[in-house]
């Protein structure tokens, strides 16, 4: 699919991007990767891992800026985009800087692609933005919609728009691991609320969550891995054994469990082997046979949450996990 092609990743300096450009570069033989991003100093950084490959290029900017976009995208056939303001506590605090990077972003990214005959753009989304409670998951809410109705404003230009949706990735920088690691030896891991539960999803899986929707989507689909979850006491508690466990509350805008499909969303939602599809209300599109393929309709009410999952990560696949990637913990 991408032998050949240019791809583009916006805000592709991230977790994402570190695990997304050498898999595709592995498995695909792209023309160029291009990494669009805002922050010279981890281009650098990036650039030295793809030293003499000249497939990856990098190029500075912010998905604010509609013109600098249109420059970037210039001969690009699909794009990834990753880019976003997603630190909860951040973002309630600056809410005007999360909705222009969230939302005017998505808009400009959306134009940007049209524009220029972009055969296929895939958004990453979040399970903040089912049934969100936070300035985050709000403004993801948003971008998933513009991207949906996207499909439609493209008219004959015939770029298509979908949605990858996943929650916590195990190991990125920020998340729960690399912190309970770094603070494991002092003795006291705060653990927010003890009845805490989260999604646990690996880089890799995300990566072929992507790969998997730009070679399904007709356009308009939002795409949930099926995937673990782990209550964040047990977790604490295979990082740190010997460590005690002090409630300190949960943070503003936090949720207590992740939820990636809500109910209202189950009369749109398909089942497949490996992940759920919710197809879009608009245009009938919930009942477009070449959307909905081989999937089985879900349960009035579904709710795919991490407290409610079937299925859960044991101590010894976290622990397996954890000595495995060892050395990425953290670091991208």
């Amino acid at each position: 699919m991408f032998d050949g092609k240019s791809i583009l990743v916006t805000g592709g300096t991230g977790s994402f991007g570190h695990a997304f450009v050498p898999m595709t570069l592995e498995k695909y033989n792209p023309r160029r990767v291009i990494i669009f991003s805002r922050d010279e100093m981890k281009q650098w950084e990036m650039a030295k891992l793809f030293e003499g490959d000249p497939r990856v290029r990098f190029f500075i900017g912010d998905v604010r800026d509609k013109d600098r976009l249109y420059r970037a995208l210039d001969g690009v056939d699909y794009v990834v985009h990753a880019a976003a303001t997603k630190i909860v506590p951040i973002a309630e605090y600056n809410p005007f800087e999360c909705v222009k990077t969230n939302i005017n972003g998505a808009m400009n990214v959306i134009d940007a692609c049209i524009d220029h005959g972009v055969k296929g753009c895939v958004a990453l989304s979040t399970d903040k933005a089912s049934s969100p409670v936070n300035l985050y998951g709000a403004t993801k809410l948003a971008s998933d919609k513009l991207f949906v109705a996207g499909n439609s404003y493209s008219g004959d230009h015939g770029t298509r728009f979908s949605v990858v949706r996943y929650g916590n990735v195990m190991g990125s920088r920020g998340s729960v691991i690399p912190f309970f690691m770094s603070i494991k030896d002092k003795g006291t891991l705060p653990i927010t609320d003890a009845r805490m539960t989260r999604f646990m999803i690996s880089l890799e899986d995300a990566v072929k969550l992507v790969w998997h929707a730009f070679e399904d989507m007709e356009g308009g689909e939002i795409y949930v891995k099926k995937i673990p979850s782990m209550k964040v006491t047990d977790l604490a508690r295979v990082i740190a054994p010997d460590a005690e466990q002090e409630v300190v509350g949960i943070r503003p805008g936090e949720k207590l469990h992740e939820q990636m499909i809500g109910s209202e969303d189950a009369i749109h939602t398909f089942e497949y082997d490996e992940h759920f599809k919710i197809l879009p209300a608009i245009h009938g599109w919930d009942r477009c046979p070449s959307r909905i393929k081989d999937g089985r309709p879900v349960s009035d009410g579904f709710v795919y949450a991490s407290d409610n999952n079937t299925e859960w990560m044991t101590d010894e696949e976290l622990q397996d996990w954890i000595a495995e990637n060892q050395e990425k913990i953290g670091r991208i």
